[in-house]
């Protein structure tokens, strides 16, 4: 199945109590360009995401968004400083019995003392999150894929269409090329039978100018390479991985055989086909641009 280039892909869970969210964009390029963008304290799994993209994305201008929230139960820990609450305490139970105060000493204000509570960040399992991400890629990846299948299969049927209008106008050039040169034959005697006028023709130089100049306009060859590569085309967008440079390939052998035969051709039905036949050729090319 052939996909599009173009697409976008969201995964969302939780994993480990932390809730990721991974988003996927392309746009058509020539080749694979993978731009990963993690808040900071997560940089160290970037390579491991573009691998991730590397071994479902063959070709675009990839752009991967991951969004972190908070892990369940918080990324820190607190705990009491003892030894400074107990320096504090024991300086305001001796300021009470200095001075004599009234007032003991409460846990409100102890807790406005600085260093009293120490904050720790709580240790990340880097491994373990690194595969948390990657999982949540797969997910996105499998939205994105669902995506560019879609396109891809719009594509398909749209290229498929104009290479049943290409095989058309083929039959038709064909159809008309043997006319082409017995009209030229008939033409060749109607001259030389002005010029001549009662000398007898010479039917065998009447029959070598027709061959000199059905072998000039003959098309068959280019006819059977070009139904050959209608052939090959239909073949790619059946198959299964890949296939964008084969067929921008192909394409210009189209092109090719389509500039061969207009070269060739000298009446006017036949010349309006070929061009015909290049703007349905110009319009596949457009359109594989934004296949995979």
């Amino acid at each position: 199945m052939i996909k599009s280039m173009t697409g976008y892909g969201r995964g969302e869970a939780v994993r480990n109590g932390r809730p990721i969210t991974v988003e996927v964009r392309s746009v058509n390029n020539r080749y694979l360009d993978c731009t990963v963008k993690l808040p900071r304290l997560y940089v160290f799994a970037e390579e491991a995401l573009k691998s991730g993209v590397q071994a479902r994305i063959a070709r675009g201008k990839v752009d991967v968004f991951v969004t972190l929230g908070p892990r369940e139960g918080g990324d820190v820990s607190v705990s009491v400083n003892h030894p400074v609450a107990g320096a504090y305490y024991g300086a305001l139970c001796a300021l009470k019995e200095r001075y004599a105060l009234k007032d003991e000493p409460t846990l409100s204000l102890l807790a406005r003392f600085p260093d009293v509570f120490l904050v720790e960040k709580t240790q990340e399992d880097l491994e373990a999150l690194g595969a948390d991400l990657r999982a949540v890629l797969e997910l996105a990846l499998d939205d994105f894929d669902a995506m560019r299948a879609r396109e891809g299969g719009k594509l398909r049927e749209d290229v498929l269409s104009r290479a049943d209008s290409i095989e058309v106008l083929t039959a038709q050039v064909e159809a008309r090329s043997p006319g082409i040169v017995a009209a030229y034959r008939a033409r060749l005697e109607a001259k030389m039978a002005e010029v001549l006028q009662k000398t007898q023709i010479d039917e065998s130089r009447i029959l070598t100018e027709a061959a000199i100049f059905a072998d000039k306009v003959a098309v068959d060859e280019e006819v059977v390479r070009l139904r050959s590569h209608l052939s090959q085309l239909r073949q790619l967008l059946d198959g299964d991985g890949p296939v964008g440079r084969k067929l921008d390939f192909l394409i210009q052998e189209f092109n090719r055989e389509a500039n061969t035969i207009g070269s060739k051709c000298s009446d006017v039905e036949t010349a309006r086909c070929v061009v015909d036949i290049k703007a349905e050729i110009e319009k596949i090319r457009e359109q594989i641009q934004n296949i995979e």
